[in-house]
């Protein structure tokens, strides 16, 4: 049997949701181990003159606790 834990953060970026999804990822994956999957609860951006000026993400990470 597997334990998990969830944790939620927010991911950004100026190139898109996905790249926003995987900077989260990778930002947590520096502190937390045995990452299994992420649900993406949330996609927003700010507007900027007009334009897309920054995509953002509130991701919902699950981790096996060992």
């Amino acid at each position: 049997m597997s334990v998990l834990k969830v944790i939620e953060i927010l991911g950004n970026s100026e190139k898109g949701w996905e790249d926003a999804a995987a900077q989260a990822v990778a930002h947590a994956s520096k502190s937390v181990s045995h990452i299994r999957s992420v649900n993406i609860q949330n996609q927003s951006a700010t507007v900027k003159d007009g334009k897309i000026h920054e995509y953002r993400v509130n991701v919902k990470i699950s981790f096996e606790v060992k």
